[in-house]
């Protein structure tokens, strides 16, 4: 039987998410304005990307990034490696240094997500969970997470296969999903700011 978080957990997690989102936009909303800026001049589009995901419950919400991709034809792949043509050269740099996922602050504070969680999937992914793994769509996706330090490196790890869409699908994901289900099982605020401690750091291990 699926085991989520407890009400007390809950309250806990979203208050820490708000105060935390809050205190984040109000340190760096100038780096996200002069990033959204940039990125327009660079890519030639409007430089805040938003997309759908897959949320708490299943349900679909307009994550924010920074777009740090151009348009290029017959490339239509939700699925991106560390040699992808349509990466710009400034966009490297917002990916490097995550300053591209600084409107997800926004995201955060407004309950679409959490900072620490699963990272939310395009559609196809995560919505179509069977069984127990569906606690992980229990609580809000995450900027960072257990799946997300262990692989930091996936655009260069899915550079490396020929297949890069068929990897993510039936290797990548699959191990993502018994890393989340078990950060949901095992949850602790404590964990969180460890999570959040490595990803600042730079460090890939995470916690267990």
């Amino acid at each position: 039987m699926m085991a989520g978080l407890t009400s007390q957990q809950r309250m806990v997690k979203r208050v820490f998410d708000v105060v935390m989102a809050a205190v984040g936009l109000l340190l760096t909303w100038w780096i996200m304005i002069l990033a959204i800026l940039a990125a327009t001049i660079d890519t030639r589009r409007p430089g805040l990307f938003v997309q759908r995901r897959v949320g708490r419950g299943g349900r679909s919400f307009p994550i924010l990034k920074v777009r740090t991709m151009r348009q290029v034809e017959g490339r239509p792949s939700s699925v991106t490696t560390a040699r992808d043509e349509r990466v710009t050269r400034l966009g490297r740099f917002l990916r490097r240094t995550k300053v591209d996922e600084l409107p997800q602050l926004l995201n955060v504070l407004v309950g679409h997500m959490s900072f620490v969680g699963p990272r939310p999937d395009v559609p196809g992914f995560a919505d179509e969970l069977l069984g127990d793994d569906r606690v992980i769509l229990t609580i809000r996706p995450g900027i960072t997470g257990p799946a997300t330090l262990e692989f930091r490196d996936e655009e260069e790890l899915l550079a490396g296969q020929e297949d890069p869409e068929g990897f993510n699908r039936e290797v990548l994901f699959p191990a993502k999903v018994r890393l989340n289900r078990a950060y949901v099982e095992n949850y602790g605020l404590s964990k969180d700011i460890g999570y959040l401690l490595r990803t600042v750091l730079g460090r890939r291990r995470a916690a267990r």
